[in-house]
């Protein structure tokens, strides 16, 4: 099975080079990195160029960026990578070995939240408790999903917020995800920079409204 790494890019220049260059390893394996750039105007898709396998212009939204990255990527597995996400060691190795033992059509990582709070790791604790518990993932878990079931769900939905909510629900219907114990690390900025508790109860706000059928543009804007 090969792997291809995508990468969903908005002014991200200070992150994206050292995102990148700790996949160099596995580039070396063969597994393919694609950046996809929503117009930045921070120079980031000139930083991503050399430390990528192919850079790609696509119209401003996560959904529609990694899918634009999907229909070009080779892989037989997709893993969707937010560019202030590091893998961990070994990565490749356990997803795919951990797909090829067991029936699952997708999976994800558990995470880490690197920040100065220490109420950043009950934060994580509480993501990977409740995405193991529920069996939906949120992004900055790196979900991984095999080629094949990814376009037969259709993709990520087109909508501003929660993309990630919803192709877990559809995934979901085809198999339980393969949750895996490796953590990956994602930057706490947003925690630090609007306050854990305050961002805590954004997040929890904004994700019971969707279950009770609140628009995700709606959402958006006050996410925003």
């Amino acid at each position: 099975m090969h792997l291809s790494v995508i990468i969903p890019v908005l002014n991200e220049a200070a992150t994206i080079e050292a995102t990148l260059r700790s996949l160099l390893p596995m580039r070396e394996q063969g597994v393919e990195v694609l950046v996809v750039d929503g117009g930045s105007t921070d120079g980031t898709a000139d930083l991503a160029m050399p430390l990528a396998d192919c850079v790609i212009h696509e119209q401003c939204g996560r959904a529609h960026q990694m899918n634009a990255g999907a229909v070009a990527s080779r892989g037989d597995i997709l893993l969707f990578l937010h560019a202030d996400t590091v893998l961990p060691e070994r990565a490749c190795e356990m997803l795919l070995v951990g797909l090829a033992a067991f029936p699952h059509a997708w999976g994800r990582f558990d995470v880490h939240i690197a920040g100065r709070p220490a109420m950043l790791k009950l934060v994580a604790f509480l993501i990977n408790l409740r995405s193991r518990l529920s069996g939906i993932a949120t992004g900055d878990q790196a979900i991984f999903v095999r080629r094949r079931e990814f376009f037969a769900v259709g993709g990520f939905p087109a909508q501003p917020l929660m993309e990630d909510i919803e192709i877990s629900r559809k995934l979901k219907r085809r198999s339980l995800p393969l949750c895996l114990r490796a953590r990956v690390t994602t930057s706490g900025r947003r925690w630090e920079k609007h306050g854990v508790w305050r961002t805590i109860f954004l997040m929890w706000n904004l994700r019971l409204r969707y279950w009770f059928g609140a628009s995700p543009e709606k959402l958006a804007k006050a996410y925003r």
